[in-house]
């Protein structure tokens, strides 16, 4: 399936969907904290998409049964929210949410430390954030789509994480996951030509440890297999005939966006 080039009107309703969930991800990173359940979260979480008028493009989506997903210390993705966990001191937990604003979707994933956490796990959020932020220098109008994700890796790797094979970021646009696949690793081939008006969910997910991962039981849960700590860090962005826009920052834009 081809790449989907977004008119201006389409770009001008992504650009709202996005700063819809920054809003919602700025809301949820208040509500971390020891003592508070997954639910909690995800109740949170889908309370403040529908304020804005939204739909969680995640609820029910391939049967999914919540609005996000919270994924506590070895859980790379897809944790289910459930009233029985509850998050303590020193957990990392990644929250992984999108929003569909008449009719265009948005994508974006935060790790967050509850109360104090270790130098190793502030070393995996941090490492996992700043991996975007290399891989984004080549979403350009004209780079290829490969070179975000060999920049990825390569600091990852430069950085001693491991980085996850088995899942990988998308196109998104009036569905959550359009062509092309965005893998977080070097591929031998350059991939697509990038042009302006393409629009992407770019989404390191790295570990602490080795790159393998394994399906829980529930059919979505994928935890590393080694146990180790893993991290997320997402945004959807805008290629442009310049820099790159990234639609999904918020309260965090003026300290991250570089």
């Amino acid at each position: 399936m081809s790449i989907t080039i977004k008119s201006e009107r389409e770009t001008e309703l992504m650009t709202e969907a996005g700063r819809i969930l920054a809003i919602v991800h700025d809301e949820l990173k208040k509500a971390v904290k020891p003592g508070v359940t997954t639910l909690d979260i995800d109740r949170l979480g889908e309370e403040v998409i529908r304020s804005y008028g939204c739909e969680p493009s995640f609820l029910n989506y391939n049967g999914y049964p919540a609005s996000v997903c919270v994924s506590v210390n070895s859980e790379v993705v897809h944790g289910i929210p459930s009233r029985d966990r509850v998050l303590k001191e020193g957990d990392i937990v990644s929250l992984d949410a999108g929003v569909i604003y008449k009719g265009y979707h948005s994508d974006a994933a935060r790790t967050y430390g509850v109360g104090e956490i270790t130098k190793e796990a502030e070393k995996l959020i941090e490492v996992t954030q700043e991996s975007f932020f290399r891989g984004i220098r080549y979403a350009r109008d004209g780079c290829h789509l490969y070179d975000i994700s060999a920049a990825v890796e390569e600091y990852a790797r430069q950085n001693g994480c491991g980085v996850v094979r088995e899942l990988c970021g998308h196109g998104i646009g009036t569905r959550l996951h359009e062509s092309p696949e965005i893998p977080n690793f070097r591929m031998r081939r350059k991939g697509p030509k990038l042009k302006a008006g393409m629009t992407l969910a770019i989404e390191p997910m790295l570990t602490a440890g080795g790159e393998e991962v394994r399906w829980m039981a529930d059919g979505w849960t994928v935890v590393t297999a080694d146990g180790s700590l893993s991290a997320h860090y997402e945004n959807t962005v805008l290629i442009t005939e310049g820099e790159p826009k990234i639609l999904t920052l918020g309260a965090e834009k003026v300290r991250n966006q570089r």
